[in-house]
C-alpha cells in the first residue's frame, strides 16, 4: 500500500579495496574508450529477444518495487529472474512459484535477515552473475542491480525506482542513524558504492525512471537521460462508493516513520481542531498517539476492505511526504477523494492542482493548515467522478504498454546503431 525506502540498520561492512578505487582516466574520458564491440543484430523477421534476464535488487517482501517486477514479468513470462536474496514466504504467489537465481549473497550466513549488511559485497556479487547468451537484460534498480555485466550484443534496460538513496540524496539521514563505528564504516562503504554506481551507469543502454522527479536524479548523478514510465498502481479494489461518502474527516495513510511527516499532519490538525484519521503503524506511532488531540484517531494497520471504506468516506487525503512517486494518492483518487499534497516529488505527477487536489509549498504545519483552509473554501468545486477517472491513467495496463514501448525502442535503437557502425542495413541472426 505504501512505498518504503530501504533501511540500512546495523553496521555496514567496508567495501573491498578494488571497488573503492576511483574511475580510471579512460573511464572518465569518452574519447579514450576503445571502439564499441558490434552487437549481434537479430533477424528482421524475429524482432523479439530470445533469452531475457531480469535482475531485481532483493526479494524480501511485497513493496512497490516488487509490484513493478510482477508487471515486468507478465510482459516477459519466460524471462529468468535473478536477485541477491529471495525470501519466498514473503512474496506473492506469482513470484514465489517461479525459479529465482540468487547471487552468492543469498548463501552467506544470516543473509536472509541481515541482507543490507552485505551491501559492500553486492557489486562483486552482481558482476559474478553469468549472463552469457541473454539478448535482453532488464534491471530493476533501487538497491544494487544495474551493475551486472551484460554480454556483447545484448541490450540492457534499467527501470530505476531511484538511484540508491542511502548513498546519494539521503546519505546524511541514514548515516545519522548509526553509532560512531557504524558511521565510519558506512562512510567508507558509501564512497566506494557511489564510485561504482556512477561507473556502472555506462553499462545501461536505456534508463527508465518511475517519475520525472527520479529522472532528474538520474540526470544529476549519472549524467544521462531517462524515459519516464510511472509505476503500475493496482486500483481494481479502489472505486467510487455506490452512495456519496460522508466526508466527515480528513485522512492520512502511511507507515509511521520520520520522512512520511505524520508529525506535521498531527500538529496541524491539533491546531485546526478538524477531524483526522491516521492509518498506519510504525516506530513513531506511540509518540504521535501521545501528541494527538481528541479530534485525531489513530487506527493502526487496517485491512484493505476497511482502507477502501475509509478512503470513500474521507473529505480529503493529506500527503506531506517527499516521495519518488507515491501510491497512496492514487488509491485515494481512485475512490474519488481529493489530495492535499506537498508540491515537491512524485505527487506533482499524479495530482492535478484544482482538479484532483491542491498543493502546499513547504513541509511544515503552517503550510498544511493554510492548504486545508483553502481546500475547505474550494471543496464543492472538486468532481469525484473526474478524480476517479484521472487515477485510471496509472493502471497496470498503461504501465505494461509504455514499458514495452521503451524496451522495443531500446532494441530498435541498438540495431540501427550497430547497422550504422558496421555499414550494413541488416544481417541475419547468428
Amino acid at each position: 500500500m505504501v512505498d518504503q525506502n530501504v533501511c540500512l540498520d546495523g553496521h555496514a561492512l567496508p567495501l573491498p579495496a578494488t571497488l573503492r578505487e576511483a574511475p580510471s582516466e579512460r573511464a572518465l574520458r569518452p574519447e579514450l574508450q576503445p571502439p564499441a564491440r558490434p552487437r549481434s543484430i537479430p533477424a528482421r523477421d524475429n524482432p523479439r529477444p530470445r533469452r531475457i534476464a531480469i535482475v531485481h535488487y532483493w526479494l524480501v517482501g511485497m513493496r512497490g518495487g516488487e509490484r513493478v517486477l510482477e508487471e515486468i514479468l507478465s510482459l516477459f513470462p519466460t524471462a529468468d529472474l535473478f536477485t541477491h536474496v529471495a525470501i519466498r514466504e514473503n512474496l506473492s504467489e506469482a513470484l514465489r512459484n517461479r525459479p529465482i537465481t540468487e547471487t552468492f549473497i543469498g548463501r552467506l550466513p544470516f543473509a536472509r535477515k541481515h541482507y543490507a549488511r552485505f551491501l559492500p559485497l553486492m557489486p562483486l556479487a552482481l558482476e559474478e552473475l553469468d549472463l552469457s547468451g541473454y539478448d535482453l537484460v532488464i534491471s530493476s534498480e533501487s538497491g544494487p542491480a544495474k551493475g551486472v555485466i551484460a554480454p556483447p550484443g545484448s541490450v540492457h534496460v534499467c527501470y530505476c525506482h531511484s538511484p540508491m538513496r542511502y548513498v546519494w540524496d539521503q546519505y546524511g539521514a541514514y548515516r545519522q542513524q548509526l553509532g560512531p563505528l557504524g558511521r565510519l564504516a558506512f562512510s567508507v562503504t558509501a564512497h566506494g558504492l557511489r564510485t561504482w554506481d556512477v561507473a556502472t551507469a555506462a553499462r545501461v543502454d536505456q534508463f527508465v525512471a518511475n517519475s520525472a522527479f527520479v529522472a532528474e536524479r538520474i540526470r544529476r548523478y549519472y549524467k544521462t537521460e531517462a524515459k519516464v514510465v510511472h509505476p503500475p498502481v493496482e486500483l481494481s479494489a479502489f472505486s467510487l462508493p455506490r452512495e456519496p461518502g460522508t466526508g466527515d474527516y480528513f485522512l492520512f495513510v502511511s507507515e509511521l516513520v520520520g520522512y512520511k511527516r505524520a508529525d506535521l499532519v498531527v500538529e496541524a490538525f491539533n491546531r485546526l481542531r478538524l477531524p483526522l484519521v491516521v492509518v498506519g503503524d510504525g516506530k513513531e506511532a506511540p509518540a504521535l498517539a501521545r501528541r494527538a488531540s481528541p479530534n485525531i484517531c489513530l487506527t493502526g494497520r487496517v485491512s484493505q476492505e476497511r482502507l477502501v471504506e475509509l478512503y470513500q468516506n474521507a473529505r480529503a487525503l493529506v500527503f506531506p511526504a517527499l516521495e519518488d512517486f507515491g501510491i497512496v494518492p492514487l488509491e485515494a483518487m481512485a475512490c474519488g477523494v481529493p489530495v492535499i499534497a506537498y508540491s515537491r516529488g512524485g505527487a506533482r505527477e499524479s495530482v492535478v492542482a484544482g482538479k484532483t487536489g491542491l498543493f502546499f509549498d513547504e513541509q511544515n504545519a503552517d503550510a498544511i493548515i493554510d492548504a486545508v483552509e483553502r481546500f475547505e473554501t474550494q471543496r464543492a468545486t472538486f468532481d469525484r467522478r473526474q478524480i476517479a477517472a484521472h487515477a485510471q491513467k496509472f493502471s497496470p495496463e498503461v504501465f505494461r504498454k509504455r514499458f514495452r514501448q521503451c524496451v522495443d525502442g531500446a532494441i530498435a535503437r541498438a540495431r540501427r546503431r550497430d547497422a550504422a557502425s558496421t555499414g550494413r542495413t541488416g544481417v541475419s541472426a547468428e
